[in-house]
């Protein structure tokens, strides 16, 4: 799926994508229930669910969530604690040395606003996080989204927009933008 691409649901792709989202939510179970010592299974399951093995001194305590799995790219030294969840289908990319709080979690597929279209397509795009880039616990990164090398996304943060590199992101707040 590429930037601010739709995605017709029941469609093809979609089931294809349905598929997925079945197998790899098989194997995140099987993964979150494993006992924590158990390295080895922990290690065969998360090649399962990315399709590669981990790459070296990647650190990742689960529980973990994802969709799909596949389009989950992590570099070297990326630590990921636990209770996160990456809805990876248009693709999630995590630089080298990033960290990531707890509860935080990666979006890259929604649906449009409009209701009219809301039930029948799925909008989506990647999200890209450069090197050495912090995110807060329970941080939400939603789809389209970069954030620059050195980065901090504070806790809690809603990120909709761009980070900048060696800048601090923050806040939370809801607000209305638009009334149909």
């Amino acid at each position: 799926m590429s930037s601010d691409r739709l995605m017709r649901i029941h469609g093809a792709e979609f089931q294809a994508m349905a598929e997925r989202v079945l197998r790899a939510t098989e194997l995140t179970s099987r993964l979150n229930v494993l006992p924590f010592e158990d390295e080895a299974g922990k290690a065969e399951l998360f090649e399962q669910i990315l399709g590669k093995p981990l790459p070296a001194r990647v650190t990742i305590y689960p529980p973990f969530y994802t969709d799909h799995g596949l389009h989950l790219d992590l570099a070297e030294q990326v630590f990921i604690n636990q209770n996160c969840t990456f809805l990876d289908y248009a693709g999630i990319r995590l630089g080298e040395r990033v960290m990531v709080g707890p509860k935080a979690t990666f979006i890259t597929v929604g649906h449009p606003v409009d209701p009219e279209e809301r039930r029948g397509w799925l909008s989506g795009a990647p999200i890209d996080v450069a090197d050495n880039v912090w995110i807060g616990a329970g941080a939400t990164i939603l789809p389209g989204v970069s954030i620059g090398r050195d980065a901090v996304v504070a806790a809690g943060a809603v990120v909709a927009d761009d980070v900048p590199p060696a800048s601090l992101v923050t806040g939370g707040k809801a607000t209305v933008h638009r009334r149909w």
